[in-house]
């Protein structure tokens, strides 16, 4: 028996429930009841979350329950955007994404640090994930087993337009790893074999969750390295990133606010 692929009853639902969990917390921490905003994005990395709370343009909702994280607001393109920093991997970043969901999000968006598998441009630059190598654990208990995890046809279709605009993104397939230094030369010659662009963390996971949990995630790889092994590896250019993460949040934001949106 392997554990990961045994005892998964996908039509069954969990005994432990995030709004449970939200409920008691809220209850601990004396928080009033509200709601998070409808878009939400999780930025791994941290560095547009640490900017947001260490500047004014944002400020702490006051409203997220979470144990492990927390939650800031800025104003985007007329919205309210909540931003997560530090999920980091499949299962924190899809814990933080149940939670979300069940606090009123409506979309959420993944940004996430990648490393670079073929060469398709010089980082840093990013990828629309429409497909992720299922190399991780927490997909396994959503989904059933396959080796891609791929994202809603509507979501993507409602973000054509985005790979058209700057900053620069590539649509194309990652893949998804629990083990970030267990990357191994043969590992990556079957992810290039595979068209593989780029490996990261969370993407596979995020997009089980949403298609058994019926929600609009995206993810996207910020290929920012390339696995350490060039000098001056891992820049993410002016402010850390932050200038080309806000101009391509905003992207999403137009792309979401028009009024043909087809989700099947």
């Amino acid at each position: 028996m392997i554990p990961i692929l045994a005892n998964k009853y996908y039509r069954k639902p969990s005994v432990f429930d995030p709004a449970n969990l939200l409920k008691q917390a809220r209850r601990q921490k004396s928080l009033s009841s509200g709601s998070v905003p409808e878009i939400c994005v999780l930025d791994p990395d941290g560095d547009l979350s640490s900017y947001i709370r260490d500047s004014s343009v944002g400020k702490r909702n006051p409203y997220w329950a979470c144990y492990h994280t927390d939650l800031y607001d800025i104003g985007i393109e007329g919205l309210s955007v909540g931003v997560i920093g530090r999920a980091v991997g499949a299962s924190f970043a899809v814990l933080v994404a149940e939670e979300l969901f069940a606090s009123g999000c409506r979309l959420l968006i993944s940004i996430t640090s990648a490393g670079q598998i073929k060469t398709v441009h010089k980082p840093p630059y990013f990828i629309l994930i429409d497909r992720a190598l299922r190399d991780e654990g927490t997909s396994y208990h959503y989904v059933q087993k396959s080796a891609y995890a791929f994202i809603h046809p509507g979501i993507l279709a409602m973000l054509n337009g985005i790979v058209k605009k700057k900053p620069l993104v590539i649509q194309g397939s990652v893949w998804t790893t629990d083990a970030p230094f267990r990357e191994t030369e043969e590992a990556i010659s079957f992810a290039r074999s595979e068209n593989l662009l780029a490996v990261e963390m969370e993407a596979a996971a995020l997009y089980a969750f949403a298609q058994a949990r019926k929600k609009k995630v995206v993810c996207f790889a910020h290929v920012t390295n390339q696995m350490g092994m060039i000098d001056k590896d891992f820049e993410k250019g002016k402010d850390n990133g932050n200038a080309v993460l806000f101009q391509l949040i905003s992207n999403i934001i137009r792309e979401w606010k028009r009024p043909l949106k087809v989700f099947v």
